[in-house]
Protein backbone atom coordinates (compact mmCIF):
# COMPACT_ATOMS: atom_id res chain seq x y z
CA UNK A 1 0.00 0.00 0.00
CA UNK A 2 3.02 2.32 -0.63
CA UNK A 3 3.14 4.60 -3.88
CA UNK A 4 1.87 2.15 -6.38
CA UNK A 5 -0.84 0.70 -4.92
CA UNK A 6 -1.96 3.50 -2.35
CA UNK A 7 -2.13 6.07 -5.40
CA UNK A 8 -4.54 3.13 -7.28
CA UNK A 9 -6.38 3.19 -4.70
CA UNK A 10 -6.28 6.81 -3.45
CA UNK A 11 -9.44 7.63 -5.16
CA UNK A 12 -11.67 4.60 -3.73
CA UNK A 13 -9.99 4.77 -0.46
CA UNK A 14 -10.18 8.77 -0.27
CA UNK A 15 -13.61 8.26 -1.12
CA UNK A 16 -16.27 9.31 1.81
CA UNK A 17 -13.00 11.00 4.28
CA UNK A 18 -12.88 14.93 3.57
CA UNK A 19 -9.57 15.26 3.95
CA UNK A 20 -9.46 18.79 3.57
CA UNK A 21 -12.04 19.52 7.08
CA UNK A 22 -10.36 19.16 10.40
CA UNK A 23 -7.97 16.61 9.71
CA UNK A 24 -6.46 14.85 13.51
CA UNK A 25 -2.93 15.53 11.94
CA UNK A 26 -1.33 17.62 9.41
CA UNK A 27 2.70 18.15 8.37
CA UNK A 28 5.38 17.83 5.84
CA UNK A 29 7.42 14.73 5.86
CA UNK A 30 10.20 12.91 3.80
CA UNK A 31 8.89 9.87 2.09
CA UNK A 32 10.87 7.02 0.59
CA UNK A 33 9.31 5.83 -3.20
CA UNK A 34 8.38 2.17 -3.25
CA UNK A 35 10.32 1.24 -6.15
CA UNK A 36 13.06 3.98 -6.77
CA UNK A 37 14.21 4.58 -3.69
CA UNK A 38 14.74 8.16 -3.79
CA UNK A 39 13.26 11.10 -0.92
CA UNK A 40 10.63 13.43 -1.65
CA UNK A 41 9.11 15.66 0.23
CA UNK A 42 4.93 15.58 0.88
CA UNK A 43 2.11 17.00 2.99
CA UNK A 44 0.26 14.43 5.06
CA UNK A 45 -3.51 14.04 6.18
CA UNK A 46 -4.16 11.95 8.87
CA UNK A 47 -7.90 11.78 9.14
CA UNK A 48 -10.75 8.97 10.16
CA UNK A 49 -7.70 5.93 10.13
CA UNK A 50 -6.17 7.12 6.62
CA UNK A 51 -2.71 8.44 5.93
CA UNK A 52 -2.99 10.76 2.63
CA UNK A 53 -0.27 12.48 1.24
CA UNK A 54 -0.33 15.28 -0.93
CA UNK A 55 2.37 17.64 -3.37
CA UNK A 56 0.71 20.73 -1.80
CA UNK A 57 -0.15 21.59 1.58
CA UNK A 58 -3.00 23.43 0.39
CA UNK A 59 -5.77 20.88 0.59
CA UNK A 60 -9.15 21.32 -0.54
CA UNK A 61 -11.94 19.05 -1.48
CA UNK A 62 -10.33 19.24 -5.02
CA UNK A 63 -7.38 17.89 -4.34
CA UNK A 64 -6.13 14.17 -5.49
CA UNK A 65 -3.95 12.25 -3.08
CA UNK A 66 -0.73 11.01 -4.21
CA UNK A 67 -1.11 8.26 -2.38
CA UNK A 68 -3.20 6.37 0.67
CA UNK A 69 -2.20 4.30 3.40
CA UNK A 70 -4.96 2.61 5.59
CA UNK A 71 -3.80 2.76 9.17
CA UNK A 72 -5.65 -0.36 10.45
CA UNK A 73 -3.62 -2.57 7.86
CA UNK A 74 -0.61 -0.88 9.67
CA UNK A 75 1.12 -3.41 12.24
CA UNK A 76 3.76 -1.10 13.86
CA UNK A 77 5.12 2.60 13.54
CA UNK A 78 8.16 3.33 15.33
CA UNK A 79 11.11 5.34 15.06
CA UNK A 80 14.24 4.38 12.34
CA UNK A 81 17.16 6.40 12.86
CA UNK A 82 19.38 3.14 13.18
CA UNK A 83 17.77 1.42 10.01
CA UNK A 84 18.08 4.56 8.29
CA UNK A 85 21.15 6.05 9.69
CA UNK A 86 19.15 9.37 9.25
CA UNK A 87 17.97 11.89 12.12
CA UNK A 88 14.31 12.31 13.06
CA UNK A 89 13.35 9.00 10.86
CA UNK A 90 10.37 6.68 11.50
CA UNK A 91 9.16 3.80 9.71
CA UNK A 92 5.34 2.17 9.37
CA UNK A 93 4.68 -1.27 8.52
CA UNK A 94 2.02 -3.35 7.30
CA UNK A 95 1.89 -7.05 6.34
CA UNK A 96 3.11 -6.39 2.67
CA UNK A 97 5.61 -3.55 3.25
CA UNK A 98 7.81 -1.11 5.42
CA UNK A 99 7.41 2.59 4.51
CA UNK A 100 9.82 5.02 5.34
CA UNK A 101 9.58 8.92 6.60
CA UNK A 102 11.52 11.59 7.63
CA UNK A 103 10.65 14.54 10.49
CA UNK A 104 12.15 17.70 10.41
CA UNK A 105 12.64 17.29 14.13
CA UNK A 106 12.23 14.73 16.88
CA UNK A 107 9.38 16.15 18.53
CA UNK A 108 7.61 15.99 14.90
CA UNK A 109 8.30 12.46 14.51
CA UNK A 110 7.51 11.41 18.19
CA UNK A 111 4.28 13.30 17.14
CA UNK A 112 3.60 11.44 14.29
CA UNK A 113 4.33 8.56 15.79
CA UNK A 114 2.27 9.11 18.56
CA UNK A 115 -0.57 9.93 15.95
CA UNK A 116 -0.03 7.24 14.13
CA UNK A 117 -0.25 4.86 17.02
CA UNK A 118 -3.98 6.09 18.19
CA UNK A 119 -4.78 5.91 14.99
CA UNK A 120 -3.82 2.14 14.45
CA UNK A 121 -5.48 1.34 17.85
CA UNK A 122 -8.64 2.80 17.26
CA UNK A 123 -9.16 1.82 13.63
CA UNK A 124 -7.94 -2.14 13.89
CA UNK A 125 -10.64 -4.24 14.00
CA UNK A 126 -11.30 -5.18 17.61
CA UNK A 127 -11.41 -9.32 18.50
CA UNK A 128 -15.27 -9.37 19.63
CA UNK A 129 -16.80 -11.73 22.42
CA UNK A 130 -18.04 -14.04 20.02
CA UNK A 131 -14.13 -14.77 18.14
CA UNK A 132 -12.57 -15.28 21.61
CA UNK A 133 -12.71 -18.96 22.22
CA UNK A 134 -12.16 -20.12 25.85
CA UNK A 135 -10.74 -23.90 25.60
CA UNK A 136 -11.23 -24.25 29.60
CA UNK A 137 -15.11 -23.56 29.06
CA UNK A 138 -15.75 -25.96 25.91
CA UNK A 139 -18.13 -29.25 26.44
CA UNK A 140 -16.18 -32.04 27.27
CA UNK A 141 -13.02 -31.06 28.15
CA UNK A 142 -12.42 -31.91 31.91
Amino acid sequence: MGTGAASAEADSAGGGVEFWRFPERTGWLNKQGEYIKTWRRRWFVLKQGRLFWFKDSIVTSASAPRGVIPVASCLTVKGAEDVLNRPFAFELSTPRETMCFIADTEKEKEEWINSIGRSIVQHSRSVTDAEVVDYDSRPGDK
